[in-house]
């Protein structure tokens, strides 16, 4: 039961011990002579406008503008060599291969991940990305993975501020995955496969079509932000750190943690 329940029950209980005891309160005036029933609707709102709680945030770094500011200042940001499309084309069987040999074995609940063959780190949002209000997964990974996420945040960020600044994170959109929530999710998305790599606990996807904006400061095009995710995370990959899948469809680069670059 909630707050706002509890405050109800609560207003109700007081408001029959005064009558009990002979209480007097102030009544509003009464036009249709119910009296009776006209008080408690007034005690109730009143009740429910003080006790219902105020929005609340998990902690501080879930604060968020609703959307990017329109228009923006342009960006300068270097050319990775063709489209991203073209340049962040990993094939499936090179993050599955990477996930198996780095990540845990796929489990079917959370309890499960305390006796997984490898350690996973919960993720949340904090300076260097956000993270999306997740239905088809959960947000844990294995440690070189979360290092992964918190360096292509970090490096965005310090990319970003050397270019003239903008408060923009990144959005991770997707998690570890359990194969019953890759079952329900593949009723709908025509890019997820039943061998996800996402079941490892390896693999993240950051969107390429939305970014969390906190403060209108500096505006800038998505476009921009996104070509330079593109290359922040072209750098990572050819240091050996990671996989990237560019995916139209789901607007995100779907991305696998190497265990040879950790």
């Amino acid at each position: 039961m909630n707050r706002y329940n509890l405050g109800i029950l609560f207003g109700l209980f007081l408001a029959a011990v005064m009558t009990a005891c002979g209480g007097k309160e102030e009544k509003e005036p009464e036009a249709d002579g119910n009296t009776v029933g006209r008080e408690l609707e007034l005690k109730l709102a009143r009740m429910s406008q003080m006790l219902r709680p105020e929005p609340l945030f998990r902690q501080p770094y879930d604060w968020r503008l609703d959307s990017m500011p329109a228009g923006g200042v342009r960006l300068k940001v270097n050319p990775v060599g063709g489209t991203l499309a073209k340049v962040f084309n990993d094939s499936n069987y090179l993050h599955l291969n990477a996930s198996k040999a780095l990540g845990i074995r796929p489990i079917s609940r959370l309890s499960d991940a305390w006796h997984t063959r490898r350690p996973l780190v919960k993720i949340s949002s904090n300076p260097d990305f956000y993270v999306d209000n997740l239905t088809h997964s959960m947000p844990y990974l294995v440690p070189e993975a979360a290092q992964l996420l918190h360096d292509i945040g970090r490096s965005f960020n310090d990319s970003l501020k050397a270019r003239g600044g903008g408060a923009y994170r990144l959005k991770v959109t997707s998690v570890l995955r359990t194969p019953t929530t890759v079952k329900s999710l593949r009723r709908r998305n025509v890019n997820a496969v039943e061998t996800s790599t996402h079941l490892y606990g390896t693999t993240f996807d950051i969107s390429h079509a939305q970014f969390i904006c906190d403060n209108d400061s500096m505006p800038r095009t998505q476009e921009d932000l996104k070509n330079l995710l593109g290359e922040v995370l072209l750098d990572l990959k050819r240091r050996n750190r990671c996989y990237v899948k560019y995916e139209r469809k789901q607007a995100c680069f779907h991305i696998t943690a190497r265990a040879d670059g950790s």
